[in-house]
């Protein structure tokens, strides 16, 4: 199929055919596969780190050994930027559909290879050095895994429903944390003891095989997106050097990008990661509440994301990313000060209100990372964006939230960190911002 099909509503008024509607599902699957894949890890690792620590490092000092742990995750997000660059400029040039079948490929085989790693105790220090390779591979890899996927189902998307369809990609980052959450609590259950530090810890790293094996075959039976196949004449026009173009005439759309990218980093990592360990640590709730409380938000949050996409598409993005803004600087403060009450109800209402600015922003970002930029260098561009602001701070902001409320005394800290993102972002979005959601995708949404 060379082209996109003619737009159709909601409503079912007639402009595609059951046949295309079909292939935009699957794309949405072939997409989604990937992130979910992406995120499962990300998130099994984290709630593992405990147990991972006295098999990677010394014993000597076990919280040294965690946070050398959770360092991993921090250092191997660097690296996204780069990987993610290369990894888009090969996206730009051989097609989505190729990329996308390796990157899966090699998150797949690079998780499962962590289960394999011998411990410190058997090689010492190559084991710590062995992981942090596997996480570097890891972070290059996925660092254009999440773009190229937004890119392949938009691409894909009929042309008023993008926002709904992009939705799913977002989904799927936070089933995949969910689900990945979810194996080490039951691995942690049915491998307790010396038989979980042994090793149990490593069969919900193998399960990557598997999952992996399902996104290879899925990526393998969709084609070519419509919208790259019609911008490249089949592939035979592409650009040679996408990475250098990008910069050179997609330069303002980067920056948009960037902006709006580093307050929903800040907004998402600081609730995911740091807020069930402040809950803990600080206002001293049992972990269990504290990680069952974050899991409940998540778990609202999922289902509300197409609605977010659906309203995007009636009212356009810049609404939603302006909301979302204000609602991170009004709301957040809110959310802190009911979860200040202690109990496992605050726990799970302050959330409740945290997700209200991810409503307004997590799936609008998300389709704004493909929209904003035109499709010979989309791959390239959105992966040097997203990459070179988002990536960063979400490795970084479960760190700087905990050194802000160590140094500062007080979680209101980390609202100032927000905040800050938050103001930048509206002036950003209302100052320079092109409205995209019913514009052309391969248009120059800047051009003068």
């Amino acid at each position: 199929m060379s082209a996109v099909a003619p737009p159709t509503t909601s409503t079912g008024t007639p402009g595609v055919d059951t046949e295309k509607r079909r292939a935009i599902r699957r794309a949405i699957g072939a997409g989604s596969i990937g992130n979910f894949v992406e995120q499962f890890d990300y998130g099994l690792y984290g709630y593992m780190a405990p147990v991972l620590a006295p098999a990677f490092f010394p014993e000597s000092d076990p919280t040294v050994a965690v946070l050398s742990t959770y360092a991993i995750i921090a250092i191997a997000c660097l690296f996204r930027p780069l990987g993610g660059t290369l990894v888009g400029r090969w996206g730009d040039r051989v097609g989505r559909k190729k990329t996308l079948l390796w990157t899966i490929a090699f998150m797949g085989v690079t998780t499962a290879l962590i289960g394999a790693l011998p411990t410190y105790h058997q090689i010492g220090i190559l084991a710590p050095l062995l992981l942090l390779l596997l996480r570097v591979v890891q972070g290059m890899v996925s660092g254009g895994e999440y773009v190229g996927a937004v890119a392949f189902i938009v691409e894909w998307a009929e042309p008023n429903r993008r926002g709904y369809y992009a939705s799913y990609a977002s989904n799927s980052c936070f089933v995949g944390i969910l689900a990945g959450a979810g194996t080490a609590a039951l691995t942690s259950w049915v491998f307790e003891g010396p038989a979980l530090d042994s090793w149990g810890w490593r069969i919900p790293f193998l399960l990557a095989l598997p999952l992996s094996a399902v996104g290879i075959w899925l990526r393998r039976h969709i084609s070519e997106s419509p919208e790259f196949v019609r911008a490249t004449d089949g592939g035979k026009e592409v650009v040679t050097s996408p990475i250098r173009e990008a910069l050179r005439t997609q330069w303002r759309p980067i920056l948009v990008l960037c902006g709006v990218s580093v307050m929903l980093a800040i907004l998402s990592y600081s609730w995911v990661t740091f807020y069930p360990e402040y809950l803990t640590g600080t206002l001293g709730l049992p972990r269990w509440m504290a990680l069952t409380s974050n899991a409940i938000s998540v778990a609202v949050l999922i289902p509300l994301l197409p609605l977010a996409g659906i309203l995007s598409d009636r009212i356009g993005r810049k609404p939603m990313l302006v909301v979302g803004a204000v609602a991170c600087i009004v709301l957040v403060p809110l959310a802190f000060r009911v979860g200040e009450g202690g109990t496992f109800g605050t726990a799970v209402a302050s959330q409740l209100i945290y997700i209200i600015p991810e409503f307004f922003l997590t799936g609008i970002v998300t389709v704004c990372t493909a929209e904003l930029f035109a499709t010979r260098t989309r791959f390239s561009a959105s992966a040097i964006a997203y990459n070179s602001s988002f990536s960063i701070f979400m490795g970084i902001t479960p760190f700087v939230a905990t050194l802000l409320v160590s140094s500062f005394d007080t979680i209101y800290a980390v609202w100032v960190y927000l905040a800050a993102a938050a103001v930048m972002a509206l002036v950003v979005v209302s100052a320079f911002m092109t409205e995209t959601y019913r514009s052309h995708l391969g248009a120059d949404k800047f051009a003068k």
